[in-house]
Formats: structure tokens, C-alpha cells, sequence
């Protein structure tokens, strides 16, 4: 299906007119300002958009601070743009990461398969003769500092159903530990291995995995670190070993430390159209568990990682809860899962509230 779905959209006419950036921000954990940058491409009196995930602490490298004169402008098939994307630097300033160069990559071309699609007046799932089901999504958290069972608490108390993806640390007490495990609602467990962070302290890694191990069995275990000792503990857990933060083509998915059985596929981490597909084909060819993920998307990006796990793994522990849902959020405000797939009516976007638009959608 997967390589039948790039098929099904390059050959879509794209014209761009013009484009502007637009600066998207709330207030999320801890009172931190996550800032985005949506991408608006315009032609034919619609307009497609995309969101840029890239900014970081300062904003100083934006594209809605910078705003870089970039050729964009022209008369396209949405293969022939992508191709165009390729050539040009999108970045008028180093990003921080090389791998933002996807991140921005992905704000463009998904707006390009937006812009398309509504100049074409046809929604992504018709094009794909494919329909959009119901999502199942998992509540991705952490536990505060110093940690503790209340945010779990306040979520259950509502939604006794609710499942979650939980980045434990070694701060995590056993009776914490214990307490979370009791509730039989963790599906999957976050180390964060592999974002290049220091161990401090490696007895008291070593004795967090043990303990999380033991504590949650069916859990899936997420981005263990790649230490040797780690390595050997997690052997005899084949069966749920998984991967998010490695996986950027179909080719990491031979170069992790141990073979996955489950991938979180981020869209924007992929970086664009083609190779996202391809990856689902190789994760569906290899009959892994597949769940999909975000980068903390505020508006337009959180719909289409939304609208694209409805249509390529509805089922699985989606890391997509709509945005902004944290530690901090009070539970009555948290939605319950599965979401609708609520596509729009044309384009690369589901019908959710947009951010600074008003109580406008994304849809229209």
C-alpha cells in the first residue's frame, strides 16, 4: 500500500504562488514555551500548510524570524517540488542538529501535499483509496520532579480506559514503580537512550532498567541506551524491543543494537513524503508493530501525524495525542481515546481547533 501511496500522489499539480511563515506558541510541562513555526504555501486561492518543528531555547534561527527569500515559486507536479526542495537550503543559518534539516524538510513538503490536494479539491484518504479509522492513542508523560503517581491518578480518575507511554528515570522510587505498574496501563517505556544525553550515574541506570524490566512485562521498551551491559539485560526481551529515535530511513531499521519488533515512526524525524513511505513498507513487510509519534507539533502538524496514523496504523500505541496534553493539563481536559479520524474535506489535514487562529480549524 505504501509504495502505491507515493505513486498515487507525485504525479498531483502543485502550483505555489507565494508562502508565509507564521509564529505558533503555547504554554506546555513546567511552564515551557513550546514555539513552532506553521508554513503557509498559497496558490490557486487555496492555501497548504505544514508546520516546522525545529525551534529550540532561542528563536533567533527561525524561518519566522528570518523569513528566508527561498524559490519556491512556479508551476509543479508534488514529486517535482519535493525534488526542488532537495536542492535548495532551507536553512539561511547552521541549524543546532543536523537532523533539523528534516524536521524543516517535512514543515514544507507536508504543506506541499496540503497545497495540492486542496487545489485538486480531494481529501488525502480519497487519493489513496484508502479510508482513515479511529486512532488509538497512548498519553506520553512524565512523572515531575521529584516524580510522582499524581498525574496518573488524575487521569484514570476520568478515563479508566486511558493508556500511556512513560519516560522513566532513575529517580523513579520502586514504590513508585510498583505504584505505577499496579494499574496495568503502561504500554510503553521510554529510556530516552539515544538523544546523546550523559549517564550520570551507570549502577543506578543499570538498576532503573532492571527494575522496569521486571516491573512493567508486556510493556514495549523504547530507545534503550546502547550500552553493553544494557544490551545483555534486554536480550531476553526480544519480543518488545523498540525503536523511535534511530529510525530515520528503512535502512536504520538494521542498525539498531537489537533487532525491533516495535518502531515509532515519526514523520517529520523521516523527513519526507518518500521515505516515509518506505518505511512503512518495510515495517509492514517485516510484521513489526508500528505506532506513530510527534515533536511536540501545535497546530497543522499534529492533525496530519494524527490523520496519517489513522490511515497507516490506527491501532497501535500511537505516541499522537492531540497537542499540548502533558504532566501539567488538567484531566478533564484530556480527550479520550480513540480520536475520530475527521478528515477535512480536501487536503492533507484533519478538522481540529487550530492554535492562534481564533477557534478556527485546521480544516478550513
Amino acid at each position: 500500500m505504501s509504495a502505491e501511496a507515493w505513486e498515487r500522489l507525485r504525479e498531483l499539480p502543485l502550483v505555489v504562488e507565494s508562502y508565509e511563515l507564521d509564529r505558533l506558541s503555547t504554554t506546555m510541562a513546567y511552564r515551557f514555551e513550546r514555539v513552532t513555526t506553521r508554513i503557509r504555501l498559497i496558490g490557486g486561492g487555496v492555501d497548504g500548510r505544514g508546520e516546522d518543528v525545529s525551534p529550540f531555547e532561542t528563536e533567533d534561527d527561525t524561518l519566522h524570524v528570518l523569513r528566508p527569500a527561498l524559490p519556491l515559486t512556479g508551476e509543479w507536479t508534488l514529486e517535482s517540488f519535493c525534488d526542488r526542495l532537495a536542492e535548495i537550503d532551507l536553512w539561511p543559518v547552521e541549524p543546532r542538529w543536523d537532523a533539523a534539516r528534516r524536521w524543516r524538510n517535512w514543515g514544507f513538503e507536508s504543506a506541499a501535499l496540503d497545497l495540492a490536494l486542496n487545489q485538486a479539491g480531494r481529501p488525502l484518504h480519497e487519493v489513496l483509496g484508502r479510508e482513515p479509522a479511529p486512532l488509538r492513542f497512548v498519553n506520553s508523560l512524565g512523572l515531575g520532579d521529584p516524580p510522582t503517581f499524581d498525574p496518573i491518578r488524575r487521569r484514570l480518575e476520568l478515563h479508566p480506559d486511558l493508556r500511556f507511554k512513560l519516560d522513566v528515570t532513575p529517580a523513579w522510587p520502586r514504590e513508585l514503580i510498583d505504584e505505577v505498574a499496579a494499574t496495568g496501563a503502561v504500554e510503553i517505556v521510554d529510556f530516552k537512550g539515544h538523544y546523546g544525553l550523559e549517564v550520570e550515574d551507570g549502577p543506578a541506570l543499570l538498576d532503573m532498567y532492571e527494575r522496569a524490566v521486571e516491573a512493567f512485562p508486556d510493556a514495549l521498551l523504547e530507545d534503550a541506551h546502547d550500552l553493553p551491559e544494557v544490551t545483555r539485560l534486554l536480550e531476553p526481551e526480544s519480543h518488545r524491543i523498540s525503536y523511535d529515535a534511530p529510525i530515520h530511513t528503512k535502512s536504520d531499521l538494521d542498525a539498531t543494537p537489537l533487532p525491533p519488533r516495535a518502531v515509532n515512526i515519526k514523520p517529520c524525524r523521516v523527513g519526507d513524503l518518500r521515505s516515509l513511505f518506505e518505511v512503512y513498507d518495510a515495517v509492514r513487510e517485516r510484521g513489526l508493530i508500528t505506532y506513530g509519534g510527534g515533536m511536540g507539533e501545535l497546530d497543522v502538524g499534529r492533525g496530519q501525524i494524527q490523520l496519517l496514523a489513522s490511515l497507516f496504523h490506527p491501532d497501535g500505541p500511537n505516541d499522537t495525542a492531540p497537542g499540548g496534553y502533558n504532566a501539567d493539563t488538567p484531566a478533564a481536559d484530556l480527550p479520550a481515546s480513540p480520536l475520530p479520524p475527521a478528515p477535512a474535506p480536501t487536503g492533507f489535514r484533519r478538522v481540529i481547533p487550530s492554535v492562534q487562529d481564533g477557534g478556527g480549524t485546521t480544516g478550513t
